[in-house]
């Protein structure tokens, strides 16, 4: 597993409010699609052995509008490990040194069928390893 990934955007229509800029509820949106580009190999291997990566905190500090025509880049990364949870965090940006904003997701490890958090897999504890 890579232990950080940029992911570019397409900014759509759909994602501006009245005021012409992108939705500060899209920049969720933005840190979901880079986070799951990430792990879209290891999500699936680890649901199918029951072990579910569930976000329990997210947060996003805003910097600058998103417009339109703005290129944007999310880079997602490893930023903290536990025992049982992760966190990643994002730098939201055109590429070219300009912040858009920065973002922290919290990852809890769950067994599927007990329901309870567990110890984070080998797949992530070797993405810590590996910075």
């Amino acid at each position: 597993m890579k232990k950080d990934l940029t992911v570019p955007m397409d900014v759509r229509f759909a994602d501006l409010d009245m005021y012409g800029h992108v939705n500060s509820t899209t920049f969720f949106t933005y840190m979901e699609t880079a986070r799951v580009k990430l792990f879209m190999d290891t999500f699936q291997e680890l649901t199918k052995r029951g072990v579910l990566l569930v976000v329990v905190s997210a947060e996003c500090n805003y910097k600058k509008e998103i417009f339109l025509n703005d290129k944007v880049f999310v880079t997602v990364s490893l930023d903290k490990v536990g025992n049982t949870s992760f966190d990643l965090k994002y730098d939201i940006h055109n590429g070219e040194g300009k912040i858009f904003a920065v973002g922290k997701t919290t990852l809890v490890a769950i067994d599927a069928k007990k329901k309870m958090p567990m110890q984070l897999p080998e797949e992530v504890l070797n993405m810590a390893k590996n910075e």
